[in-house]
């Protein structure tokens, strides 16, 4: 780019924004929406969970009556039968961003993250800055956008590209990134060129009340740790011992204190989440037997499938995490009673995380549950206001 890079300011500076508000909580709680078939789990154990949108808007509404403070989005790109799974293993999904854009008219506090691949397609930063602006206007500020830029080679290919390297793919995100920045931060028209980019005379309006969009990174490479240093107000990190909880306990605060060590050395306050599969029953005895259940239904071809797609692609964030987990899933895994999720929450806490983003096996019930169950507890604890 010819000039520095000038950021806009983020949004948790503003007391009001939606951010800071989230962020007031001593651990935020976020719903990792189920918005492809299956959600994390090839398993054929009975379950209401549905990818369809009135599911997951249902879902939505009931997390923010709950007082959660987010639900985040996957996206995904896989060419029919990828999975090869009996099941139809995430065979329809929906996309995050059209998701979330719904949502955001059928709710009224909660915050709304899309997963979007900005190097797939024909995107271009003029196009997200002015989407992103309009949705950020139409939310009240509660949009944010989740940068990732793509491990699956299958999925570049859907495009008619190769995949880029991945260096060079967080080089290219971070240019596309500061150009957005910029657009929200500008007054004026703005001209600037990069390496893979240019603006001649660009604005975009309308202008954010709080400065600009959410932004979240998903990463465990030095480049995307770096990149989401540099960007992110919230960075979604896998487990970096594998799903097993009490391993993750012992890696996660050098782990997480090495970010946000990152993020000081620029002058930013980075925030950590994690996603925590729950499983959840009145006793540790019975909801290890409903794992166990979930986990003796598994879609083989489909464990198969997950385990050849992180082993030959080039992410950096899934190495440490077996194939017998895979079928329940989450970057971490909490299975017990409410007492014992609520403690290892705690523990995750402890541990460095500002938040959680939780996936269920049966969504809805299983949701309710947590209400009902694991939420008084944690504000017992005073892990929620």
């Amino acid at each position: 780019m010819n000039a520095p890079f000038k950021p806009a300011a983020s949004p948790a500076g503003f007391a009001e924004s939606p951010l800071a508000q989230a962020l007031r909580q001593p651990l935020m709680l976020g719903l990792f929406l189920p918005i492809q078939k299956g959600g994390w789990s090839p398993s054929a154990l009975p379950r209401t969970t549905s990818w369809e949108f009135d599911y997951n808007l249902d879902l939505t509404r009931t997390a923010e009556a709950l007082g959660f403070d987010l639900v985040f989005g996957l996206s995904q790109w896989m060419p029919k039968g990828y999975y090869g799974s009996a099941l139809e293993y995430r065979e329809d999904s929906l996309d995050p961003f059209i998701t979330v854009a719904a949502m955001s008219r059928a709710t009224e506090r909660i915050i709304l993250i899309s997963t979007i691949h900005v190097l797939y397609g024909p995107w271009h930063p003029l196009h997200l800055a002015k989407f992103g602006a309009t949705l950020d206007h139409i939310s009240g500020g509660r949009w944010g956008v989740n940068i990732v830029t793509g491990f699956e080679p299958g999925e570049a290919q859907m495009f008619g590209k190769p995949q880029i390297p991945h260096d060079s793919r967080y080089e290219m995100a971070d240019e596309f990134t500061c150009f957005m920045e910029e657009l929200w931060a500008a007054q004026d028209n703005l001209t600037s060129e990069g390496r893979h980019w240019k603006l001649d005379n660009a604005f975009v309006s309308p202008k954010s009340r709080f400065a600009r969009p959410i932004l979240v990174n998903a990463a465990g490479s030095e480049a995307g740790l770096s990149f989401a240093a540099r960007h992110s107000d919230i960075v979604f990190i896998t487990s970096p011992a594998g799903a097993d909880i009490d391993k993750a306990l012992v890696a996660l605060p050098d782990y997480i204190a090495g970010i946000k060590r990152r993020g000081r050395a620029l002058g930013r306050d980075l925030k950590v989440l994690i996603n925590p599969m729950i499983v959840c029953k009145a006793t540790d005895a019975e909801a290890q037997q409903y794992y166990d259940d979930i986990a003796g239904a598994a879609d083989e071809a489909a464990l198969d499938a997950i385990m050849r797609r992180y082993g030959s692609a080039d992410t950096k964030t899934w190495g440490a995490h077996d194939r017998a987990r895979r079928a329940v899933g989450g970057n971490v895994q909490i299975i017990g009673s409410p007492e014992t999720v609520a403690n290892r929450l705690a523990d995750l806490k402890a541990a460095g995380c500002d938040g959680v983003q939780i996936a269920f096996f049966d969504f809805a019930p299983d949701l309710a549950y947590f209400g009902e169950t694991v939420l008084p507890a944690l504000k017992t604890m005073g892990l929620r206001l």
